[in-house]
Parts: C-alpha cells; structure tokens; sequence
C-alpha cells in the first residue's frame, strides 16, 4: 500500500499532528511498504489504544480518498475493492476497512528492550533490501538517531546506556 510517496506523506502528516494535539511522544517510527512501526507513548490521559485508534481512523479515511482522487492510481479499483471486502469480514466500519484490526503492541518495559525494538524498526528497510543503511530511509525516524533531521520534529531519540 505504502509504495507511493504521497501516502506515506498523509501517515507522517497525521504522525506530527498526533504528536502536536493529542500527546504521542514518538521514539521511533518507520513507514515500511505494507506496514508501519511506531514506537510511541501518550502522555497526555488518552491511552495508547485510543490514540492508536484515533492515528487508524483518520488517516484510512485520508488515504482511501486520496486513493480515489488519484487518477494516477493504476491500483484504484483493485485497492478500493480489497477494501470493501474487509468490511465484510467483521469490520466496524461500513464502507471501507483500510487497517487491520490486529496491531501488535508489545509493552517496552525495560531500556534493553526499547533499544532492541528501535533498533528493530530502524533496521527494517535494510532487511527489506531497501537501502543499506538505516538512516538513508526517509520515511523512518532512523535519521534522527544519527543527528541529522528527520521527517518529523521532536522524536524523542532513546539513549541507551548498556
């Protein structure tokens, strides 16, 4: 889904918009071609899974439009109706289901293990064949870790201290 730049860019807007009003602290994150990486916090009283929810509920209905508007979207019909189809397999939603229902959140409960999960979320597009270093990947929260800017501000860049 995610190989077109102007997708991936309706993800990071809504990414920053999400850490401006609704209190997601970022410390990693990476857009990859069929998924996405996050590994955030909420600090404000909205839980992670509501946050989470609101980040899905947005940006599927931004990008099934955009994909509609899109004349230059050979995959139009096929996405639209793959999205249709979804509805029909227990969705909440009654028109399109662009997001899995299956996130895969894994509490970080220890410094050793954020390291390795952001490392982890870094290293996707090399393991994908897509660059070979990680922060060569622009749609990933790599660059911020190596003191160049980023796509997005303010990600909170994880020191560990073995």
């Amino acid at each position: 889904m995610f190989t077109r730049n102007e997708y991936k860019d309706i993800l990071v807007e809504s990414l920053s918009y999400c850490q401006k009003h609704k209190g997601m602290e970022i410390f990693a994150w990476c857009i990859m071609t069929n998924h996405v990486h996050l590994v955030f916090r909420s600090i404000n009283d909205l839980h992670p899974s509501s946050l989470l929810g609101d980040f899905k509920r947005f940006t599927s209905k931004k990008i099934v439009n955009a994909i509609q508007d899109n004349p230059k979207e050979s995959r139009k019909e096929f996405l639209l109706e793959q999205f249709k189809k979804a509805v029909d397999m227990s969705s909440n939603v009654n028109k399109f289901q662009f997001w899995r229902h299956d996130n895969k959140p894994i509490e970080l409960w220890s410094n050793k293990v954020i390291h390795e999960k952001i490392s982890y979320v870094h290293n996707n597009p090399v393991d994908a064949g897509l660059v070979y270093h990680p922060e060569d990947y622009i749609y990933s929260s790599a660059a911020d870790y190596t003191d160049k800017k980023g796509l997005l501000d303010n990600v909170i860049v994880f020191q560990y201290f073995s």
